[in-house]
């Protein structure tokens, strides 16, 4: 059946099953959104294109669903490269449309022509630019394909106007495969033989996981082999929630502001089990230095992963459940270890280094303990929430105080540190999950990157509950500056911020205060249950630093403790 380009192009979604897509309009895209009301996808209109890309972002993290966006030529398609970055650092699985001048005034400075396939092919799985509407369905499909399968990641879709305009037969490939593209999901079995045989040897083993074990839906799998084999277990900032943060054997986060158990651990094992986590430089700190007594075992689906930072002895090129379900069935074949025993006096130690160096912060004084404010989240929603953060302290305050016992429940941007993530993000993942709670936990600086969306929350009643930890300053940067560079508070105090319980209230939402310590569990108990959008405005500590922190190129075990 004939079909205009546009038609196409929704036809295509619903056959990926997509009923939800972020977007904001436009003149080269006018005529697909002429033609969405004929379609049962629901469309949320957002204020700003990076708030888009990230709203389906969280969408995305929440739901382990393809996200998808819609947004026009030019700076339409330029305001999304931020998010687009961000999920491509993360691997995050996004279909992005942007519009396109005609094709015949494609490289004429046309008005909104912006080349988006030179510009995000840099961040971008892979990107097209779709010249002829017959090629439309195929690459749609090509697309989705792509973003989802092996690392998964963002792909564009560059849609001039006059292919939208154009006609063509609708035909949809019920399959798809790829010459050149071939993800390996299987493990190599004599690899898994020699990982089992080092687990087996080793008296100091330490699993390090990341955010590739969310992505293969491979946490219980990951818990299994820890409880069965008595492994102790860290993560990075992406695979919080890939192990319970209350298990025995959790040594919390690992890297520059990670646990000193976890770092130390790091630093005196035997064996390292990386399980999809690629030893970024927020891990390892000085490469050098890092894991100085341990073999390494590195699972990863991405081939390209392995030993790019970090040489590895046993490289696993697998999807991170497939390899962990081989690793258990080589483990079972081996006889005559008693697991519990064998690393008894491993999990002692690490133990002690838990009661003696916790994480922890001065309680109170004169102004509410940030910290203390995150705990307080944990113990109200008992650990059912979905976290989402924006970047700086406040990320680094919810991945250390709040305990995540289940995969996709946190939500922040690790790779690419993106400020004003959050908040969008936390938008897309209510809409995944209407029922629960989603709140974001962001400071005064990074909280007004993507505030815009404020309307969005308000318009479409999505009750997102964001709690900002008002410390009048940009923290993270303002702490470096004390640190490492006397106490230079150079551009990092925001001396006027706005009064964000009358914005939240100008916007359509509500807004609370807090300013006694006496009334933050109240407040937030008052925010949670609140039918609609909420800002929390927490103030706290102003010079509060996030503790441990090993400085940039430093050794895991050079790390400050306060």
């Amino acid at each position: 059946m004939v079909r205009t380009g546009a038609q196409i192009l929704l036809e295509c979604l619903q056959r990926e099953g997509v009923d939800l897509i972020f977007g904001f309009p436009g003149g080269a895209i006018i005529d697909i959104y002429d033609e969405l009301p004929n379609h049962p996808i629901r469309h949320i209109l957002v204020r700003h294109e990076q708030g888009a890309v990230h709203a389906a972002d969280g969408y995305a993290r929440a739901s382990g669903k393809v996200g998808v966006c819609l947004v026009t030529s030019g700076p339409g398609a330029t305001n999304t490269v931020t998010g687009i970055a961000t999920a491509y650092m993360d691997s995050v699985p996004l279909v992005i449309f942007t519009g396109q001048v005609p094709t015949q005034l494609i490289g004429n400075d046309a008005f909104q022509e912006a080349d988006i396939v030179g510009i995000t092919r840099p961040c971008t799985k892979h990107n097209y630019l779709v010249k002829d509407v017959r090629h439309l369905a195929f690459t749609i499909k090509q697309a989705f394909y792509l973003a989802r399968t092996g690392r998964p990641g963002p792909v564009l879709v560059d849609l001039p106007k006059d292919v939208i305009r154009a006609t063509a037969e609708f035909h949809y490939p019920e399959t798809m495969s790829m010459r050149s593209y071939n993800p390996r999901y299987s493990p190599n079995r004599k690899q898994l033989r020699r990982a089992a045989e080092l687990i087996a040897a080793s008296s100091r083993p330490v699993i390090y996981a990341g955010g590739g074990v969310i992505a293969a839906d491979a946490a219980g799998e990951l818990t299994q082999l820890a409880r069965t084999h008595h492994l102790p277990v860290t993560t990075t900032l992406m695979g919080l929630g890939a192990f319970p943060g209350t298990d025995p054997l959790w040594l919390g986060m690992l890297g520059m502001h990670g646990t000193y158990t976890a770092n130390m651990a790091i630093n005196n094992a035997d064996l390292l089990i990386s399980i999809g986590a690629r030893f970024d430089d927020r891990v390892t700190g000085r490469v050098d230095a890092f894991a100085p007594r341990a073999k390494i075992i590195h699972f990863d689906i991405d081939p390209t992963s392995i030993s790019k930072n970090v040489m590895v002895d046993v490289p696993i090129v697998a999807d991170c459940r497939q390899g962990l379900v081989g690793l258990m069935e080589e483990l079972a074949r081996v006889s005559g270890v008693d697991w519990r025993g064998k690393h008894a006096t491993w999990l002692a130690e690490l133990a002690t280094m838990q009661r003696e160096h916790p994480l922890t912060y001065a309680p109170g004084g004169e102004y509410i303990k940030p910290q203390w404010v995150v705990e307080k989240i944990y113990e109200i929603t008992q650990g059912e929430a979905i976290i989402a953060t924006e970047v700086g302290q406040n990320q680094m305050w919810a991945a250390q105080f709040y305990r995540y016992n289940r995969p996709r429940t946190f939500l922040s941007s690790g790779g690419l540190g993106t400020m004003g993530y959050g908040f969008p993000a936390a938008i897309g993942a209510q809409l995944a999950f209407p029922d629960r709670l989603v709140i974001d936990i962001a400071g005064d600086g990074s909280i007004q990157m993507n505030i815009q969306e404020l309307a969005t929350a308000v318009s479409y009643q999505i009750p997102v509950k964001v709690v900002i930890l008002n410390n009048g300053y940009l923290g993270m940067v303002r702490q470096w500056q004390e640190l490492f560079y006397n106490k230079n508070y150079c551009a990092t105090c925001l001396h006027i911020n706005p009064d964000f319980v009358a914005l939240a209230k100008a916007y359509g939402a509500e807004g609370f205060r807090v300013e006694r310590a006496e009334d933050v569990e109240p407040v937030l108990r008052k925010a949670f249950d609140y039918p609609g959008p909420v800002f929390v405005d927490v103030r706290v500590e102003p010079e509060e630093n996030v503790a441990p922190m090993v400085p940039a190129g430093a050794a895991l075990s050079e790390m400050l403790l306060v």
